[in-house]
């Protein structure tokens, strides 16, 4: 998954961003909100984490841009304002959730992966496919209710594909969730993690469509069946 950290005060950017890394998410942080009106309109991003009160162009407007502009990915603001008309402003503006500074940095995951499964179409703590199952807090893998290391990228690949089955994603945009703008980008990437995935989980999970990417099928091949 990547996220887009809009946040001015240096400290705090910092703790959020190694926290967020540490969840095997991809994060550009920008520190005004014209570079976050900049970033979103040259990125996609699965959740946005927006201060509101920030330099050049007040967190509240870049949210409002958004919404005009019918962008629908998730915006949690994380704000000191923390007046009740301060944050139904917000919620009318557009934000799907708030939290309020200083914040628990757990807490703040939380909202973040129930921002994640409410946008993806799904409200379970758990991704089951099959014999695989995923702990989505803990970043656990199982196969037959046996545990399975997957590495930070192994799991940001196959993330964003199980979280949506049958939906095809292209390797920009999986290549997209790996990195964030200070990180090179292997040609091929992607494949190495796919392979790792498959390796780990089983051959079947992540198919190829031939021309547009992978997926991962909706429902588990059957014994005997085709692929």
């Amino acid at each position: 998954m990547r996220i887009l950290l809009v946040e001015d005060d240096q400290m705090i950017g910092e703790v959020v961003l190694d926290a967020l890394r540490a969840e095997s998410w991809a994060v550009d942080w920008v520190k005004d909100g014209a570079m976050a009106q900049t970033a979103l309109a040259s990125s996609t991003y699965d959740l946005v984490l927006l201060d509101l009160g920030l330099p050049k162009v007040d967190g509240l407007q870049v949210l409002r841009e958004m919404r005009a502009r019918q962008v629908r990915i998730p915006v949690l603001v994380a704000t000191a304002r923390d007046a009740i008309a301060e944050r139904v402003a917000g919620l009318d503006a557009g934000a799907d959730d708030y939290i309020i500074k200083p914040y628990d940095l757990d807490e703040l995951l939380a909202r973040i992966r129930a921002l994640l499964r409410r946008a993806s179409g799904r409200a379970e703590p758990e991704y089951c496919w099959g014999q695989v199952r995923l702990v989505l807090a803990s970043r656990e893998a199982f196969v037959a209710g046996q545990p399975v290391l997957l590495s930070a990228r192994e799991w940001a690949v196959l993330e964003p594909l199980i979280a949506r089955p049958g939906r095809v994603l292209s390797r920009a945009q999986l290549e997209e969730k790996l990195y964030s703008w200070r990180n090179d980008i292997s040609s091929n990437a992607v494949e190495v993690y796919i392979h790792g995935v498959r390796k780990k989980l089983g051959a079947d999970l992540i198919q190829n469509v031939r021309g547009l990417g992978y997926l991962v099928p909706v429902e588990p091949v059957q014994a005997g069946g085709g692929s």
